[in-house]
């Protein structure tokens, strides 16, 4: 037998040795791919699904911590105006009062101040300006909320009450209505809605830019085309294509607004009264719980700031969640 047929008799050995090696060094790699994949997706899924566990989990341990309040006052807990510890007489109306009332000056304060500025950004601004001026506004929403409270202590309840308060109800005469009757004191509820404008005002101004700028360039294009000029434009063309989305980002700012604790305690007064006056001092229900939470000394008092907390936890979900809905729905539209 020569050489040459030894050669072609040992070719089908090697050829079935070669369909028997383990796999390719390409086929392991694309195999810890797939694995590594399979891996990534389990993890963030497991990640993905803490969030809502953990809100899930607070909802229970507030909720379980508030009800033998709830079910020893009933409705009543939201409607009466007597909070009585020594006596045992929890009415939290007073918190919920100042929390709406302190919240819907802050957006009346913050939301054109906002707008503008988003307005400005989006629309006037010179390229080399937007940036740093976007950055400052970003800036407020990083300032902690105690810092906050020190300079509402020392620069604004000082202002407010030897300036603002003296001119709205003597100067303007609005002390003739319920609004802005009484002493002026400083701590206040004009004080702490001011200050819950400024920090909301970046929220605001933020949202409402992203929501502009979603607008499609074709609205624009088509109203200056017809001969609008640039302000005509914004109004008719650009403001009502983002309404929805503005309105989210006010609500947003209200949710924000509704939970403050450090810089409402501060500047607010901390009085458990109804009053119809700006310039009287009253309470949140975020004050309320820091201001009594470490002093609560029996199961009812305890229960019933928890149940403060189950009612201000239920009303900022509410308000968030159609926030960013309404968002979600402006920027889908401007996507499409």
């Amino acid at each position: 037998m020569t050489a040459g047929s030894s050669s072609l008799l040992s070719t089908p050995a090697r050829t079935v040795s070669a369909s028997q090696a383990p796999p390719s060094r390409a086929r392991r790699s694309i195999e810890a791919s797939s694995a590594g994949d399979r891996a990534y997706v389990i993890l963030t899924t497991a990640s993905a699904a803490c969030v809502p566990l953990l809100l899930l989990l607070i909802a229970i341990a507030i909720g379980a911590a508030a009800w033998p309040a709830l079910r020893a006052f009933g409705f009543s807990f939201i409607t009466s105006s007597e909070w009585d510890v020594p006596a045992g007489k929890f009415g939290a109306a007073p918190a919920i009062f100042g929390t709406v009332v302190s919240s819907i000056i802050a957006l009346v304060i913050a939301t054109p101040l906002a707008l503008g500025a988003a307005i400005f950004l989006s629309e006037f601004a010179p390229r080399w300006l937007k940036q740093p001026v976007g950055f400052f506004i970003d800036l407020l929403a990083a300032i902690p909320s105690v810092v906050y409270g020190l300079w509402g202590i020392f620069v604004m309840i000082p202002l407010l009450r030897d300036h603002a308060m003296p001119f709205l109800r003597d100067t303007l005469h609005l002390g003739a209505t319920p609004f802005f009757s009484g002493p002026a004191y400083g701590p206040s509820m004009l004080a702490a809605g001011v200050i819950l404008a400024i920090m909301i005002l970046p929220y605001i101004s933020a949202v409402s830019r992203e929501v502009l700028r979603a607008v499609p360039r074709s609205q624009r294009e088509a109203a200056l085309a017809l001969g609008a000029t640039r302000w005509e434009t914004i109004r008719d063309a650009v403001i009502p294509n983002a309404k929805s989305g503005i309105v989210g980002g006010m609500i947003l700012g209200l949710g924000r607004a509704l939970g403050e604790t450090m810089a409402v305690t501060m500047v607010i007064g901390n009085r458990a009264e109804i009053s119809a006056s700006l310039l009287a001092p009253g309470y949140t229900m975020a004050s309320l719980i820091a201001n009594e939470f470490s002093e609560a000394t029996n199961d009812m008092h305890l229960s019933a700031l928890m149940a403060v907390g189950a009612v201000l936890f239920l009303i900022t979900i509410l308000v968030n969640a159609i926030a960013r809905w309404l968002v979600w729905s402006v920027t889908a539209r401007g996507e499409a």
